[in-house]
């Protein structure tokens, strides 16, 4: 099977193209023979090196590496010990975990536990159905850990991203009230997503916060990787959760929450319910272009330039 892969930490200059055997699925698994899968910055952060340190402890995640944590295609074989939920030529989506004996989804085909795949949102075509999943599941693990009331503020933080966007849509659903940052050209997209209050990012950012909530925000998802700069904004005894790791300082009773989604992989009943939110049109989709697995280094530079609203997606199938 042709695959995108690394097996040295660096540039996106890193990725190439291999054959490699098709996997064959154990007890609890199935195959998914890969269409698309979305070009995320956790991907990009593995192929530099972000995650070397776990990865030196697992020995049986070994060179070559296989980026990707979304994918969506076709169920192309069934493991033993799988139940009748999944069928095969099935289409659906997928949560990888890319750090794990199989590798991620950048390949034509994936072997992954039958738990951490579902069916694709109906009306929606597979390219675009590869960009929302493992976002989304972050998104809703944050808001699960957070757990603010109704009527609350919630500060999002990188709100015009993935992910800034989905908390901002779920916690609406939810009956919260949000603060999100934006740079001027992304104030109309941040509105569209519902938040209630849009403040600029950058070193006036927790007081532009105060402004709005004087004793500052009962929670905080730091999905613009601000950390220490985003600390001021959260009230005392709230909750602040980091996404790449940061360990604080915090104070004033704060609670530091470092979430690493992986955890949350094979919880099939949230990511089913967020194919519903596709479904229903509470979260958006928004698919930038779709590129041969060929251009996968474009895609991650890209990444690194920023500006990146949406997800390009790199297509196996047709």
């Amino acid at each position: 099977m042709k695959a995108v892969t690394f097996s040295t930490y660096g540039t996106p200059d890193v990725l190439e193209i291999q054959e490699l055997p098709i996997p064959e699925p154990g007890s609890g698994e199935v195959r998914v023979r890969v269409h698309s899968a979305a070009v995320n910055p956790t991907d990009a952060a593995f192929r530099a090196g972000a995650y070397a340190p776990r990865v030196d402890e697992l020995p049986d995640v070994v060179p070559p590496f296989i980026p990707g944590m979304d994918a969506s295609g076709f169920v192309d074989a069934i493991g033993p010990g799988v139940d009748d939920r999944l069928s095969v030529g099935e289409e659906v989506v997928a949560f990888v975990r890319p750090v794990s004996p199989q590798g991620g989804a950048y390949a034509e085909y994936v072997v992954l536990p039958a738990t951490s795949v579902v069916k694709a949102p109906r009306g929606l075509d597979l390219a675009a159905s590869a960009t929302f999943l493992m976002n989304a599941m972050t998104a809703s693990a944050a808001l699960d850990e957070l757990a603010l009331s109704p009527g609350n503020w919630l500060v999002v933080t990188g709100a015009p991203g993935m992910l800034g966007g989905y908390l901002i849509q779920l916690a609406k659903r939810q009956g919260l009230r949000v603060i999100a940052d934006a740079a001027p050209k992304d104030i109309e997209l941040v509105a569209d997503f519902g938040a209630d209050e849009i403040v600029p990012r950058g070193d006036d950012f927790a007081a532009a916060v105060r402004a709005i909530v004087p004793g500052g925000a009962p929670g905080l998802a730091d999905a613009g990787i601000l950390n220490d700069k985003a600390v001021s904004a959260v009230a005392d005894g709230g909750v602040m959760i980091a996404f790449q790791g940061w360990q604080g300082p915090v104070d004033r009773g704060i609670r530091l929450f470092q979430l690493f989604i992986a955890a949350w992989g094979d919880d099939t009943s949230r990511m089913q319910s967020l194919v519903e939110d596709v479904e229903s049109g509470v979260l958006d989709i928004r698919l930038l272009e779709s590129l041969a697995p060929e251009q996968a280094g474009e895609a991650h530079r890209a990444l690194h330039a920023g500006g990146i609203r949406g997800r390009n997606v790199l297509t196996f199938g047709a």
